[in-house]
């Protein structure tokens, strides 16, 4: 039995890393197609480098992620809390369900929406139209990562705090948001990611002005798979790397330190 669940891991694994693993080997290749590996090669991200119009993109793609992910953070955080703060249980769950409306909503009718609302009220297709949608579409993945943080806070750690003589300000700074605080993360961390990997709705709302890497990478496709597009993907891909190795170092190190500290207090 564990012989059967081992293989069917790796082909699972197989099936998600082949790909990707093709994609980094042919951003290697000295030819023009992903055809057939005539020799190793640096040309293609010789050729990113020099592509300005491709890096601006990519620029303006995170620059757009982070600022929609802030945004949406902050109005997200503050939805929760009102959602937790509502007396009424059938308030809540109408709440929420609203919230949750967007999350299983498909991105085509989410994006042709935007643009019909932003189409009516005469708004210029541009950055701000995409920044927008993003911040709106990221609000309900906030909320999602906020509330249950928010549900699982000790409500005495409040109580004990106006008992102190906090204000109302003080409890929201120094109590609730420094316990939510891992949810909060979460949230910023998965809309950015949303952000940076939307297509279907930014593709609706989005004008000549201003592209994202998704569409981008899309309207070059269209034209034929270009290898910059390979060598731009491995170099993304070296990033996350990176950023997920340098968490889990970084969770080892917290973890250890945890039992050093509980040695220091014992002692």
């Amino acid at each position: 039995m564990k012989i059967i669940q081992r293989c069917w891991l790796t082909f699972c694994f197989f099936l998600l890393y082949a790909p990707i693993l093709f994609l980094v080997v042919y951003s290697f290749n000295s030819g023009e197609t992903m055809q057939t590996f005539e020799g190793f090669s640096w040309a293609h991200y010789q050729e990113l480098w020099q592509d300005t119009r491709l890096l601006q993109i990519v620029l303006g793609t995170l620059v757009l992620a982070l600022s929609s992910s802030l945004i949406a953070t902050a109005i997200g955080t503050i939805g929760a809390l009102a959602i937790y703060r509502t007396p009424r249980k059938l308030v809540k769950q109408s709440l929420l369900g609203l919230n949750n409306v967007l999350l299983v909503s498909p991105d085509v009718i989410i994006g042709a929406s935007f643009l019909i609302l932003m189409t009516a009220l005469g708004l210029k297709l541009g950055f701000f139209t995409v920044l927008l949608a993003h911040v709106a579409f990221s609000i309900p993945i906030v909320v999602l990562m906020v509330l249950p943080k928010l549900q699982e806070m000790n409500h005495d750690l409040v109580l004990a705090a106006q008992d102190l003589g906090a204000t109302p300000t003080e409890v929201l700074t120094k109590v609730t948001l420094p316990v939510i605080s891992p949810g909060i993360l979460a949230g910023f961390f998965m809309a950015l990611t949303y952000s940076l990997d939307d297509f279907a709705v930014t593709f609706f709302v989005t004008g000549n002005g201003f592209s994202t890497l998704a569409v981008e990478v899309y309207s070059r496709a269209r034209r034929g798979v270009s290898l910059e597009i390979n060598a731009l993907s491995t170099l993304m891909l070296f990033v996350a790397f990176i950023l997920v190795l340098g968490y889990y170092v970084y969770g080892q190190r917290k973890k250890g330190q945890k039992p050093s500290k509980l040695k220091e207090k014992v002692k």
